[in-house]
């Protein structure tokens, strides 16, 4: 495990499996943390949009949903009771209708920052982002960073060879020393690999996401 080797046999499986995607095609989103594209409003509230929408769904429910509310917001704009028709969820709703009416705002006040770090923090503090959700957004956006989601969390430990660090995974609060696993995994794989941490990301959490990684999925039933 975490070699280049083992992380190409994953990506190709994933790409024959159709499940090379995320928000974007996995080249797209290869391409764009590669050559980090400057959006116009519409696309930075589209992709702020997919997160909100997208946590606790599977990645095809997420993708039809947000085509909805993205047709609607288009011909119809922040209508709140519109919008929740479509989806019954009151504090996602009024985030959508919020960012997609701030839209141009928020776009040019992300942009206008010289760091990563401090464009990253800003997307933490959008209507329903917060922190770890922020670096889901900012991959999306090209940044290249990781989201140290409950599947890369546990990719980490079980790189640390520390069975009890198990035991500090949390999706809501991360831990210093499950980060630090996980930076150290990403920084071998980078450098064995030469890609983006961000698209080494992508991939490693898809493939824990739909069972491609054995150990891993051995250490959840334990």
């Amino acid at each position: 495990m975490f070699t280049a080797d083992w992380f190409f046999d994953l990506d190709t499986r994933l790409r024959e499996m159709g499940l090379d995607s995320d928000a974007q095609s996995f080249d797209e989103i290869r391409e764009n943390l590669s050559h980090r594209r400057i959006l116009d409003p519409d696309a930075f509230a589209e992709n702020c949009v997919y997160v909100i929408l997208a946590g606790g769904f599977s990645q095809k429910t997420a993708k039809k949903i947000h085509a909805q509310i993205m047709d609607f917001l288009r011909m119809r704009g922040a209508d709140f009771n519109g919008l929740f028709s479509l989806f019954h969820n009151k504090n996602k709703i009024n985030a959508v209708c919020k960012i997609w009416t701030e839209r141009a705002k928020l776009r040019d006040e992300y942009y206008s920052l010289n760091d990563t770090n401090a464009r990253v923090i800003y997307l933490s503090r959008l209507p329903h982002i917060g922190k770890i959700t922020a670096n889901h957004l900012a991959r999306n956006l090209g940044e290249d960073v990781v989201k140290y989601d409950i599947w890369i969390q546990r990719l980490g430990a079980l790189y640390a060879g520390n069975p009890a660090l198990t035991a500090k995974i949390d999706n809501k609060k991360l831990c210093p020393e499950i980060k630090n696993a996980c930076d150290a995994m990403f920084d071998n794989l980078v450098k064995q690999t030469e890609l983006p941490r961000g698209y080494i990301d992508v991939v490693l959490w898809k493939s824990s996401q739909v069972g491609l990684i054995k150990e891993l999925k051995h250490e959840c039933e334990n």
